[in-house]
């Protein structure tokens, strides 16, 4: 890479400064938020004994990425909102983009897997014990999760360093992303863009489109067989879609579409950057009595 940038200016949300300070404090909470609740969980889980089903299995782990996937850029736009120039280092940036790729990337491998998780509980009961061993499937299906995150990262770090930077250094945005990185580059880099675009945003909706077949399966089998256990079922499959809805809708705007054809909206990007991590714990303890009764548990044994 000849690139002679050796640091960029990350613009944030706003420059008026009341904004900034409002900002800080809203992000602040929300990060401690995301931090503690997800962290939580995962020791909720762990630490409970008949909390061993492959669902909270998953949601562990889900857990647990959306830890490291906030705290890949929160810090840096947090600690930014009281600075005059929030600056990072070409490294820093590189390291930022290829982690938000990562943990972004695998949360959206396991969403699907948990969506398949469900569907056989649901559509498949006598052959769920099989088909989701904790030892064996569940393991191996987390696996692939972190594999494909780390490809899938890997290729989009290697297409932004082999492109030139020697020019501006403005990245109109609170973090390092691909699309607002690339476009600094001092060549031309169309292709590039669609290469990257296409990759985000095609694993984004090949993801969605899985999900919603398997909850048009699950909807078709609830109906068809209306009993208690299946509308328990159903429940968990909601606050999971609740989840992804909140996670897909904005990263398939972001990244599926042609590149240059819309700025990047920064704003589009703190719904699934900071809102989506937060949310999920609150999401799955508010639909789950067993998380909540675990929670209990553990507070008391705390005290």
């Amino acid at each position: 890479n000849s690139s002679s940038v050796k640091e960029f200016i990350l613009l944030g949300l706003s420059q008026n400064k009341g904004v900034q300070k409002i900002c800080f404090v809203v992000f602040l909470l929300f990060y401690t938020l995301t931090v503690a609740g997800n962290l939580l969980i995962v020791l909720t889980v762990t630490s409970s004994w008949h909390l061993n089903s492959p669902m909270y299995f998953f949601l562990c782990h889900l857990s647990f990425i959306d830890v490291c996937y906030s705290s890949v850029t929160a810090p840096q736009m947090i600690s930014g909102f009281l600075v005059e120039n929030n600056t990072i280092s070409f490294a820093g940036c590189i390291g930022q983009l290829f982690g938000f790729h990562f943990f972004g990337c695998t949360e959206i491998f396991l969403l699907t897997a948990m969506a398949y998780d469900r569907y056989v509980a649901i559509c498949r009961p006598l052959h769920y014990n099989a088909l989701m061993s904790r030892r064996l499937a569940c393991w191996a299906l987390v696996t692939a999760c972190w594999a494909g995150g780390f490809i899938h990262s890997i290729i989009q770090t290697l297409l932004v360093l082999q492109l030139p930077f020697c020019g501006p250094n403005m990245i109109h945005s609170y973090f390092c992303d691909v699309l607002p990185v690339v476009q600094l580059s001092c060549t031309n880099t169309a292709l590039t863009e669609w290469l990257m675009a296409s990759n985000s945003g095609l694993i984004s909706l090949g993801c969605f489109l899985v999900l919603v077949a398997s909850y048009v399966l699950i909807l078709a089998k609830v109906w068809a067989h209306l009993s208690q256990g299946h509308w328990k079922a159903l429940s968990t499959c909601a606050s999971h879609m609740m989840v992804v809805t909140l996670l897909f809708v904005p990263v398939i705007f972001t990244y599926l579409r042609p590149a240059g054809t819309l700025p990047s909206n920064k704003y589009v990007c703190v719904i699934y950057t900071t809102f989506s991590p937060m949310m999920n714990p609150l999401i799955y303890t508010l639909r789950s009595n067993e998380v909540k009764e675990s929670m209990w548990r553990l507070w008391k044994r705390c005290r």
